[in-house]
């Protein structure tokens, strides 16, 4: 019987978190994902990084500015919001300058987060300095995971926590069971990233 995740603590000056082999695997599937859904599968910077042209940062990881418009995938929207819901020629324009870098950036923190859970053990390491990046990162994860499971209401946010803490009853449909993993993995991610806030805001400097 495996031990269960276990939240992030400080220890030797770093934060560190357990997570077993199999929730490593789940969390890892969903943070390749959302980088997927970003544009950047993780496979691709995996090949990218031994290219002797240079780092995926340097190419791989470049989007065309000529013709950007608001995506159309609602989770994606989340994770690329228009800068403006009144003006769409100044948000067109914004996210002409910006999207590029925003994309860059999320996926980097992504590929980070994904490193570290391929790792052998048990055992999550985030250093200090890495820290916001972290949180940052799991808060795009979980805005994907959020529009799937249909939140926009702290009511709509207690309903997929009860879900995930049904273990199966009421789960009649494929469907159903597929919504159920989506809203236990929501609630896993949102108790880890709480347990890093937690420990991490005490040591920031004012």
């Amino acid at each position: 019987m495996t031990e269960p995740m276990r939240a992030f603590s400080m220890r030797r000056g770093e934060f560190v978190a357990e997570l077993d082999a199999h929730e490593r695997t789940i969390i890892s599937r969903v943070i390749a994902d959302t980088s997927d859904l970003l544009g950047v599968p993780l496979g691709r910077l995996e090949a990218s990084r031994n290219d002797e042209a240079g780092p995926a940062v340097g190419h791989s990881m470049t989007w065309s500015t000529d013709e950007v418009s608001e995506p159309a995938d609602p989770a994606l929207a989340r994770l690329l919001p228009s800068a403006s819901t009144e003006d769409d020629g100044v948000a067109d324009e914004f996210r002409r300058l910006t999207e590029a870098d925003l994309r860059s950036a999320k996926t980097a923190r992504l590929r980070m987060v994904f490193d570290e859970l391929r790792r052998p053990g048990t055992k999550i390491h985030v250093p200090r300095e890495r820290a916001m990046d972290w949180a940052a990162a799991l808060t795009d994860v979980r805005l994907v995971l959020a529009e799937r499971l249909g939140i926009r209401t702290d009511s709509d946010a207690e309903d997929v926590y009860e879900l995930s803490t049904l273990g199966g009853d009421g789960v009649d449909t494929a469907e159903d069971e597929i919504r159920a993993a989506l809203a236990l993995l929501y609630s896993a991610l949102t108790w880890l990233q709480e347990s890093l806030l937690q420990v991490m805001l005490p040591t920031l400097e004012d």
